[in-house]
């Protein structure tokens, strides 16, 4: 009985395309096909699979049929947490799907998913992403203050979002946590965050992230150990597609 996580999987069983990265770097090409080998050699029915967010192209629930049916075969328990391009998914109607894909499929959001003695708490999270003004040498000189302003009122969103979460665990008795979010925990501009401050908070044990893809942006959050907890980005195209075993 193991616990694992990965994200992006970007399926498009249905809907179009809309990544041309997908179709042109190779790590993306047959990647349903490798993901689901990796995942059938590799995790068993009593194992428990984290999809970080970004399951699915399709921008409403039947523009992704195909997309969910691929998630619930693949083997293990599996939850999974909403991503920036998980259109189909409105945070309001989590209870709807969830009880459209019981025992299927575990949607989370404002609550918490019970692990063994751990609970896994998470949120899609949000951070600033620019527009930076940089040098050609890369250095950050400005960025659009107006954008971090409208970004830092998502990321406060998300914060409560992910307290709700962690609370209802400790309600219930859960003292030891595993944080998830589908964008980084911090920007490319911070050392720290809400979001790391409420994984010491609450004694998170580790923090899960995806979102960041291709070589240019694997290392624009924490990873590593950082101030007594374990960063660690699960990215599909990072990871090459072989899930991350995170407890066992």
């Amino acid at each position: 009985m193991s616990l694992y996580a990965i994200g992006d999987l970007h399926l498009h069983f249905q809907a179009e395309l809309k990544a041309p990265g997908q179709l042109t770097d190779p790590v993306w090409r047959g990647h349903e096909e490798r993901f689901f080998k990796i995942c059938s050699e590799q995790i068993h029915s009593s194992d428990t699979l984290v999809l970080v967010g970004d399951h699915s192209w399709g921008r409403h629930l039947d523009e992704c049929e195909k997309d969910l049916e691929y998630i619930c075969s693949l083997p293990g328990r599996k939850i999974l947490l909403r991503g920036n391009h998980d259109m189909f998914w409105d945070a309001k109607k989590t209870s709807q799907l969830n009880a459209l894909f019981e025992d299927r499929l575990f949607f989370l959001q404002n609550t918490f998913y019970s692990y063994k003695d751990y609970a896994l708490v998470g949120t899609k999270g949000y951070t600033f992403e620019g527009p930076f003004y940089v040098t050609r040498s890369g250095a950050i000189l400005d960025w659009d203050r107006e954008k971090e302003a409208q970004a830092q009122k998502l990321v406060e969103r998300e914060a409560q979002r992910l307290r709700t979460s962690f609370e209802e665990a400790r309600n219930a008795g859960f003292r030891k946590f595993i944080m998830f979010l589908h964008y980084p925990p911090t920007s490319i501009l911070e050392k720290r965050s809400v979001f790391t401050d409420l994984a010491e908070e609450y004694g998170a044990e580790q923090v899960i992230y995806a979102h960041c893809h291709g070589e240019t942006r694997f290392h624009d959050s924490i990873q590593g150990r950082f101030r007594g907890i374990q960063y660690s980005l699960v990215s599909g195209d990072f990871l090459r597609w072989n899930p991350m075993k995170i407890l066992d």
